[in-house]
């Protein structure tokens, strides 16, 4: 007995092998936004709010944001909870918000002011699309993943929410940019509306919207 249990050990190890590679390990890419307790990202912020022809104001501040807690929920999920900041020096900075992050069925659901969104789907790949507005009341939203730069460490994706400007009612032009092992780097939303008077129709005078830019100056853990 004793002399037979090395094959048996040997079956098993080889057994345990095969299993490995027929069964791989698939990465879902879930390092494009990691989530960690203490994951923090800073970004400097471009904002302009139009209020009519010729009147806007303009606002330049940071945000941070960080993963302070998580819990889970009665469907069984993490919930992480993101704590944003504001600052306008990076010295002093005031809580504005908390929000949450959640995987949810290969979904990454952002909840800011009670308006989930899908802002990323799990594996991402060239020219996936999914409905933005899948865990809310609202109709549907194809977001589509635009672009994908791979053979490096930097690896992004872009997330195309909206891209629409008939040069004479609106302009609706949004998406976010990801980076393995980053998170999200850029967030660009312009979302306007053109005067449509009579007068001033197809001229893409500005009556009224915002302008909006987030880009990430530096992330780590804390």
């Amino acid at each position: 007995m004793m002399k037979k249990l090395p094959f048996v050990f040997l079956f098993l190890i080889l057994l345990s092998c095969e299993r490995e590679v027929e069964n791989p390990q698939v990465d879902p890419g879930l390092d494009y936004f990691p989530l960690l307790i203490g994951n923090f990202w800073v970004y400097e912020v471009s904002e302009r709010t139009y209020f009519g022809e010729n009147d806007f104001e303009d606002s330049q501040y940071f945000l941070k944001d960080r993963i302070r807690s998580l819990f889970v929920n009665d469907a069984g999920e993490q919930v992480f909870i993101v704590q944003r900041e504001r600052s306008f020096d990076q010295i002093n900075w005031q809580v504005e918000v908390d929000y949450t992050l959640v995987n949810r069925d290969n979904n990454l659901v952002m909840n800011l002011n009670n308006q989930p969104i899908v802002i990323l789907a799990f594996p991402p790949k060239e020219g996936l699309t999914w409905n933005g507005n899948l865990y809310r009341g609202a109709e549907q939203d194809e977001f589509e993943l635009i672009q994908e730069s791979s053979g490096s460490s930097a690896e992004q994706i872009r997330v195309l929410q909206e891209n629409e400007d008939d040069l004479i009612t609106f302009r609706d032009i949004r998406y976010d940019v990801f980076q393995k092992g980053v998170g999200l780097t850029e967030r660009y939303s312009e979302v306007l509306t053109y005067c449509s008077r009579n007068d001033c129709l197809g001229e893409q005078l500005i009556d009224s919207g915002r302008f909006l830019n987030m880009k990430l100056i530096t992330y780590g853990n804390e």
